[in-house]
């Protein structure tokens, strides 16, 4: 019989298998190689145990042992030179992990030195950061780099002019589906930018996100409903008289250059407003943009463009949780103020009654502390329709003669 064939009678086999597990544990981890003890072990590791030692056999759940006890009794015998040694010839290679530890966390640290962008500098600068990078990487620092390094070229072409997503993708990474809805790189992209924005927009959709960067996705699709926008150029306004809606691919490439400094531009949530106000004053009225529900990226860099050319953004919407929901994103994101929107409004409303508003889901309005309360307490939905006569009576107030 030969030795190996002795060692696999003594120390091999799949019953010792934790055993072997464990003694490898102490070396893959680099334990000290003096005295240790082995605990919890079955009657079939002790027995094993005690035969490679030639101690007594006992009955007890653990034993004390000395490394080089193992060592000797496995050379006297012919079967190894260590017990390393032979832990190997039964179950291959034994692994360095703390050197392999080492060397992953060198490899990492390089990677994340490459991140020059300052946005993804501040992104990888925080814990979650990191460990964002290390779940997109596969927790391998070599793609980690190669992500940094994609992701720093996309960066480089932002803040863009309205270049469609796919464009961007195929000029900067040779692929037009390379910054695809949920890919590592757009993720990483998305996450270095979002540090300048407002916590609470930061669930936006990806579409919000390109937008807000200058990236259009799907260009033509949700446009922005608007009337009576003035532009600059004099007595100018855009389709007076008529509401018209601008694309995201408009409003990127091409924006109007908007006269609207120091002025009032009216925002309501629902399209029917606007047909209202249309058929009412037609080109003397007070311009007015609709987000239609929660705005999108049309409504959202539309409302922007004209919040930084000065306009005062008033805005109004449904007396609901959800309108509360978006009237809180509106004002908090892009700088309104509630028009026609508070506590003494809704009672006033909600005494001529409506449909019942939906239980639960209570949203506080952050313009008005009182809002939401009365709401509860009257438990009374008023949308926009039904308040159609005081809106449009700050419509004639604001009344223009454009022609």
């Amino acid at each position: 019989m030969t030795g190996l064939e002795r060692l696999r009678r003594l120390l091999g086999g799949p019953e010792l298998a934790e055993l072997r597990r464990r003694l490898r544990a102490r070396y893959e981890r680099g334990a000290p190689g003096g005295e240790f003890t082995l605990g919890r072990l079955s009657l079939t590791e002790r027995r094993a145990l005690e035969g490679l030692t030639g101690r007594p056999v006992r009955s007890a759940g653990s034993m004390r042992l000395r490394m080089a006890e193992l060592d000797g009794a496995l050379t006297r015998a012919g079967l190894a030179p260590s017990l390393r040694r032979a832990l190997e010839l039964l179950d291959g290679p034994v692994q360095d992990l703390k050197a392999q530890r080492e060397a992953r966390e060198q490899a990492w640290g390089r990677a994340l030195k490459n991140a020059q962008e300052p946005r993804l500098q501040a992104l990888i600068g925080e814990p979650d950061g990191v460990a964002l990078l290390k779940r997109l990487a596969a927790r391998d620092p070599g793609c980690a780099q190669s992500l940094l390094v994609r992701a720093q070229r996309v960066l480089a072409r932002l803040p863009a002019q309205g270049i469609p997503l796919a464009q961007l993708a195929a000029q900067v990474l040779g692929d037009s589906h390379a910054l695809d809805a949920g890919s590592a790189v757009a993720t990483l992209v998305l996450h270095a930018c979002a540090a300048a924005v407002a916590e609470e927009d930061r669930l936006e959709r990806p579409r919000e996100q390109w937008a807000r960067l200058g990236v259009s996705v799907n260009e033509l699709a949700a446009p922005a409903l608007c009337f009576n926008l003035p532009v600059q150029q004099p007595d100018v306004v855009l389709a007076a008289g008529e509401p018209i809606h601008l694309s995201l691919r408009k409003l990127l490439r091409d924006p109007p250059a908007w006269a609207v400094a120091d002025r009032d531009i009216f925002v309501c949530e629902n399209p029917s407003i606007v047909a209202i106000a249309a058929d009412r004053f037609g080109g003397a009225c007070a311009p007015l943009v609709c987000t239609d529900g929660m705005p999108s990226a049309a409504q959202r860099t539309l409302l922007g463009q004209l919040a930084a050319a000065g306009a005062r953004l008033r805005y109004h919407g449904d007396f609901d949780w959800p309108g509360l929901t978006i009237g809180n994103f509106v004002i908090r994101a892009l700088g309104a103020r509630a028009w026609r929107f508070g506590a003494d409004d809704y009672l006033s409303a909600c005494d001529a009654g409506g449909p019942r508003l939906v239980t639960g889901g209570r949203i506080e309005a952050m313009w008005d502390s009182r809002l939401a309360a009365a709401m509860a307490e009257r438990a009374v939905a008023v949308h926009e329709e039904a308040v159609v006569e005081m809106l449009m009576a700050d419509f004639e107030t604001n009344r223009v003669d454009h022609r």
